[in-house]
Formats: C-alpha cells, structure tokens, sequence
C-alpha cells in the first residue's frame, strides 16, 4: 500500500508538471504570435490618438485592411490607449467595454505581454434567440510603444480551439505513457522486493533453522536441546514420570583428527549420529553439543535403571567398525547417563550431572556411568575435601607415605616395599587413596601428589641407605603423569639430588593407563628404563594388553590384579581362576619378567599361588601399609636388574588391616 500510494503521488506529481509546462509552452507560442501583430498596428495607428483616444476614419480603415492580412486564427483585435480608452475593435460584438484589469496594468505598467484562456463567442446573436459559436480563444495583451513610451495596449484574440484539443490530446497521451511507465516500474519493484523479501524470510528461516541444528550432522545442538529439555521436563511433572540424559563422548576422537585428518573425523561424526538416530525411539532426542560429544534425551523414562539399560545399547552400538575412506576403525565410547527428579530438578542441573557421570566413565574406562555424587567433584562435600587437599599440599604436614611389604615366595623374604599414600585429615582422620586421589586425577592436583610422593619415597629410600640399607621402593604413577617425559626428568633430579641408585626406585603403572595412550606412555617408560629405573605394571589382566606389546615393553614385573587372586579361593572360588593366573605367570615368565601377586590375604590362597609359580605377595597376610618408622630392618637385597635379591626376615601379618592401597 505504501509503494502504491508513492507511485500515485509520484504519477499525479509528473503528469501535473507536464501539463503546466506543455500548457506555457503554448501560452508562450501564441504571446509571441501576438507580439508580431504590434509593430503593423503602430505602424497605421497616428501617436496623437493614444493621447486623445480616438482613432480616425483613415486609420481605422488602414487597420481593419491589416487586420485582414493576418492569420485565421485570428478572432479579434483590440486597441486601448493607456487610459483605457477603447481605440479599435476588429470584433465588436466579441468586446468588452473596458480591459481586463490585470494584463491591461501589466502590458501598460511594466511593460509585459500576457497570456491567458479565455471563452468567447462569435457572432451576434440573432433574432431567433440562437447565440453564437463559442470557442476557446487566447487573449494576449501586448504593450505599444511610441518613441519608448508606452502608449496603451493591444489586446489580440487567437483561436486557441485547435491548440487547446491537441494540448488535452497530448496530456493524455502523457499521461497515459506515465501511468503505464509508472505500472511497469511498479510492478518491476514490487516484484524485486517482493523475490528479495522473500529471500530475506528464506534466509531468516534458514539461520533460525541452522541456530538450532548442527550444520554437520544435521541434528538438534545444544539451544534445541535445552529447549526440548524444558518441555520434556514439564510434561513429566504433569504426568509424574522422570526424564534422563545420556552424554557420549567418542574415546580418542583427537587422535582420529591427527591421524586421519579431520575429514575423516568428520565423516566419523556424521555416522555416528546415523547410527544415534536409526537405532533410537522417535521420541527420543539426539543432539550434538559439539566436538565429539553427543546427547540423546530420553522423555517419559521410568526408572534410571530403563535410563542405564538404554545406554548400554547406545554403546554396543560402537561395536561394529565404522568405514572411514575404506578403513575399518573400531571406537570406543564414554557414556553419562543421569535422570530427573532423581539426580536434578532442572534442565541445567541434569546436563551438568550427566556430563559429571560421563566425565567418570571416561576416567575410570567403565563405558557407562550413572552420576554419583561421590564423583562429583563440584558437590559441596567435594568442593571442601579440594580445598582441604591444597592446604595439605601446601604445608606438607598431612600427607604421608606407608609401605607395605612384597615377599619372595621362594624364601620367604622381604625384597621391597610399595609405597602407598595417606592423609591424615584433621577432622575426617586417616583417608585412604581412594578418597582423594580420583579428586585429585579430576582437578588437576595428580601432579602434585606425584611430585610429593617421589619426593618423600627417594627421601625415604636416602634415608634408609644412609643407615645401611637398601630397601626397594615402588611409586604408583597415574595415567597423567606418564604422558609427558616432564615425569622421567623430575624422577632424575630428586635421585641426584639425594644420591639415590635409580635401580631402588621402582614405578607402577597401571595396565589400563598403559592400553589407554600407549603412544604417549611407551617413551616415557622406556626413558625410566634408561635412567635404570624398574618399571612394573599394575592391576595385570584388566587392562587387555597385547602379547607384543608385553613382550617389547621395557618393564621388569607384572603384578596380577587382585581380583584374579581373590577368585582362586574363599566361600565361591571361581571356577577357571587357577588357569588364568597360571597363564599370566607362564606368558610373565617366557619373556623374563618376575610375577607379584596382589592382595594376598589367607594361608590358603599363598600355598596355591606358589604352586602356580607366582614370585612374589603382597597382601594383608603379611602386614598391612606401616609408616616407615615402623618398617623392620632388612639385609640389603643387593642391586637388581630382574630377579629379586637376597632373603630377609619375613614381616609379621598386622592385627587390623586397612582397606584400599
């Protein structure tokens, strides 16, 4: 409407202005017209009569003769002397007695010719009542001048009939070309803001569309999944069922980029979100949130047990290879699952506690995790044991290191300890590993327990040489401390600085951080292995580890996961026990490494791990973790390189044992 309302306006404007300028053009053409006639009428016309205004018989005659001369269109000729005094009329009945004021002051005062439109008629009227023919006509008064003087004025009447027709013909004419042009413009403009405005809504569609789809995978992202999380919340509070959230996370992803390129990461993406979506109920919601990590909201789920149950067939979905560019590539997942109103209240509250639980399945490499709130390091509970654990770490005062003994099966001897931490709390008492050390893997704080831990064993191990003795010592290293060499160069350090042998230090590691990045691991424990540092892997028959890669590792023992040793006997003895173990012992033996055995707790499960070929226990039957003051003197083993060293007394089994490492 307001597009047509201008175009009229600019119509009407346009066709208005035409006119007026056609329509002066033509009063222009017929002034000058007129101003040809003034100079023959003052040539017959004496310039006594403009003063006496009256025009003798002679030259009245002489200029009704002139008159005659002139072109047809002309209808009548008037002559007026400056006082208004009619001195000639060509066309008495046409006449008026006196001059039409304005154009007679003009042509008389200020010397100017005039032009207007006028109605006449010709012809008298007859006896029968009929008038005359009226016509258009073009009165033009022009100033008569005598010796450059103006001396009256001489109003000529034109046939202005014709000039009149043909001027309405060409404003229409005008008129209709501006109409059309104005349409055709019109339409032209409309129709390219119409096409443009169209593609504006399309293009505003499309944004409003990719603000709420991953433009990869073309599924819902993190806005569309926090808005149907809202509405799947309040539709289970009106029908009184819960609703869960499952968090994914493909294992390794940025070795895949590295690797293969991210093409191919992407193209790992894309089918994993098909298989997400083929494999899923229709009401269900699966999102990317970026990266690798996707989510699937479950609406209306009843039970987080239904929640768990769905992700473990979210993961088993990963166990078909994946063909990236004609490659076969086998991946893992990390899943979190977590259910409203059982963990959260909110749709905040239940992506954070997801994502907690899924950060835990991929630390612990459990596959799924349902959210605890023993995992979540930033419940208050948590919040304060973290800051509690920099204040130890700041004053040293609270953390200390106990040992526990490894016995030689073959003597019976003590040929080293494992140094295990504890933190003697001041309000909570004595913490055992367990309690702070996934907290402290979460945070950030491993490397300083690490460095503590070295630190206060190499200490230990000076001290202890200082008195004449050399007791072995072994420090558990987390999977984060063995992916940069920064570890191999600190453990130099502080044995140089205490004048240490590196062949006392010993580092365990554990066979699932090993499997997890060997790439990254295998260096740093070869650089260990250099310094002369013995290397031993911890939690044995977990952590799938390969025949070659046992068999090029620089390691000097394997210690069976307890697990394993407390199926071979008890209340339920698990049937096949025995052959597992007794092939970890074989497979340790064939490539030189020496056998230790976790968690030994009864007579009976020693006297078959010795027949089993098992080398050394550790375990509660022979004493529980002790503080180094506590440790017994022992005759020193003598350097080592794969075998145990010389027999010591046996330690006595302690009274009450302490649970964890």
């Amino acid at each position: 409407m307001v597009s047509i309302i201008a175009v009229l306006v600019l119509g009407g404007g346009l066709i208005v202005t035409t006119t007026m300028i056609m329509r002066q053009q033509a009063l222009s053409a017929g002034a000058s017209a007129a101003k040809l006639i003034e100079p023959s009428v003052r040539d017959v016309v004496p310039e006594s009569s403009y003063t006496t205004g009256v025009l003798g018989p002679e030259a009245e005659r002489d200029l009704k003769r002139s008159v005659t001369e002139f072109s047809e269109q002309l209808v009548g000729l008037r002559l007026w002397n400056a006082d208004g005094t009619l001195l000639f009329d060509a066309n008495p009945s046409t006449s008026a007695p006196f001059p039409q004021t304005d154009p007679f002051d003009r042509a008389v005062r200020d010397g100017e010719v005039s032009a207007r439109v006028v109605t006449i008629t010709l012809g008298a009227t007859d006896g029968s009542g009929t008038a005359g023919r009226q016509v258009t006509a073009l009165s033009v008064y022009v100033p008569v001048t005598e010796n450059a003087v103006r001396v009256g004025a001489l109003e000529v009447v034109l046939d202005y009939t014709e000039t009149d027709e043909a001027l309405r013909e060409a404003v229409q004419v005008v008129a209709t070309v501006i109409s059309v042009g104005l349409l055709v413009l019109w339409l032209l403009l409309f129709r390219t803001v119409r096409n443009a405005s169209k593609r504006l809504q399309t293009s505003a569609l499309e944004n409003a569309r990719l603000a709420l789809l991953d433009p990869l995978t073309g599924l819902p992202n993190r806005r569309m999944l926090l808005d149907r999380m809202r509405r799947a919340i309040d539709q289970a509070e009106e029908d009184g069922t819960g609703v869960g959230l499952v968090l994914l996370d493909i294992d390794r992803f940025k070795d895949i980029n590295d690797s293969l390129g991210h093409d191919r990461g992407d193209e790992l993406l894309v089918q994993v979100a098909h298989r997400l979506r083929a494999a899923l109920r229709e009401r269900d919601v699966v999102a990317r949130l970026g990266g690798d990590e996707f989510a699937i909201l479950l609406p209306a789920i009843r039970s987080v047990a239904n929640a768990e149950r769905l992700a473990q067939r979210v993961r088993n979905l990963f166990n078909p290879a994946f063909n990236l560019g004609g490659l076969e590539l086998h991946v893992d997942s990390s899943i979190g699952v977590a259910t409203l109103p059982e963990h959260a209240v909110d749709a905040s509250g239940l992506m954070r506690k997801a994502d907690v639980a899924m950060y835990t399945a991929k630390s612990h490499r459990v596959g799924v995790s349902v959210y605890s709130p023993d995992e979540d390091d930033s419940s208050p509970a948590r919040l304060v044991l973290l800051g509690d654990l920099h204040r130890a770490l700041a004053d040293r005062q609270e953390l200390v290191l106990f040992y526990q003994p490894k016995i030689a099966l073959a003597n019976d001897q003590v040929v080293g300890y494992e140094a295990l931490m504890r933190w003697v709390h001041p309000t909570r008492g004595m913490l055992v590993p367990d309690l702070f050390i996934p907290l402290a893997e979460q945070s950030g704080l491993i490397h300083d327990l690490t460095a503590f831990a070295l630190e206060s064993a190499i200490s230990q191990l000076a001290r202890w040489q200082g008195e004449g003795r050399e007791t072995p010592v072994a420090v558990n290293l987390s999977a984060h401390n063995l992916t940069s060499p920064q570890v191999v160069e600190t453990i130099e350090e502080l044995l140089h600085a205490h004048q240490v042998r590196p062949d006392l230090l010993e580092v365990e590691i554990t066979e699932t951080a090993l499997v997890a990045d060997p790439s990254r691991v295998v260096p740093v424990l070869e650089q260990l292995a250099d310094i002369g540092v013995l290397v031993s892997i911890d939690d044995f028959g977990i952590g799938n580890t390969s025949i070659s890669q046992l068999r090029d590792l620089p390691v000097a023992r394997i210690k069976i996961d307890r697990t394993f040793i407390a199926d071979l006997t008890g209340t339920h003895p698990r049937a096949g026990s025995e052959m597992i173990v007794k092939a970890m012992v074989d497979l340790a033996h064939s490539f030189g490494l020496e056998v230790v055995a976790e968690g030994v707790e009864d007579p009976d499960t020693e006297g078959l791990i010795r027949a089993l070929g098992v080398d050394q226990a550790q375990g509660f039957l022979y004493s529980q973790p002790i503080p180094a003051a506590d440790v017994p003197p022992v005759e020193s083993p003598g350097p080592r390189v794969r075998q145990s060293g010389r027999r010591g007394p046996r330690a006595k089994p302690a009274k009450t044992p302490q649970a964890g490492r």
